[in-house]
């Protein structure tokens, strides 16, 4: 059985998701900037060790991430999930998508 989306609701989709996408890549942008160092001319340097971590980490299977780095893509994730879920109709009542404190620290116990 296949379903079939219409066309508004496609583009509505879309729409949701690009904000999520914007507020995701708006967020990167500030943390980056706040790890650089700006120059007199308005360009920003990198610093090594965070272009040698970031170059690894993009080029790492996420299977061979660390625990940290793998629940960092989890909560990128768990903005999009929950959009996707509504429009195939599922229903998320019941379900939490963010972390929650206990949940938290059993990531730190796990990660030392």
């Amino acid at each position: 059985m296949h379903s079939q989306i219409s066309q508004p609701t496609l583009d509505r989709l879309i729409e949701q998701l690009a904000a999520v996408e914007h507020k995701r890549w708006a967020h990167w942008q500030r943390y980056m900037h706040g790890k650089c160092k700006s120059r007199p001319d308005g360009s920003m340097v990198v610093p090594a060790a965070l272009v040698q971590k970031w170059e690894r980490q993009s080029a790492a299977p996420y299977d061979t991430l660390t625990e940290a780095e793998k629940e960092s893509d989890r909560n990128q994730v768990r903005r999009y999930i929950p959009i996707v879920l509504a429009a195939l109709g599922i229903d998320t009542s019941g379900l939490r998508f963010e972390k929650t404190a206990e949940d938290e620290a059993k990531l730190d116990c796990t990660s030392e």
